[in-house]
């Protein structure tokens, strides 16, 4: 498992408070964890501060997945 995959599940774990292991890089955040708008804005706000980017609005409506913020850190940092 890559850092950043575990750093990722950390964030997720502890906004949508959820057991780490259940989180996959397949994992939907609205379709599986049933995110909400608020917590959409929390896991943004989590990953800026874990990884040190800034995520813009429109990119933020792009990100789905696990595997779409994976794939969006890879390419910033």
């Amino acid at each position: 498992m890559s850092d950043y995959l575990q750093m990722v599940k950390e964030v997720i774990a502890d906004v949508m408070k959820v057991d780490i292991d259940t989180i996959t890089p397949e994992t939907n955040f609205i379709e599986d964890l049933k995110a909400d708008s608020m917590d959409q804005f929390f896991l943004v706000d989590g990953f800026c501060e874990k990884f040190d980017v800034t995520i813009s609005d429109d990119d933020a409506r792009d990100i789905r997945t696990v595997q779409d913020i994976l794939d969006y850190i890879e390419k910033r940092v």
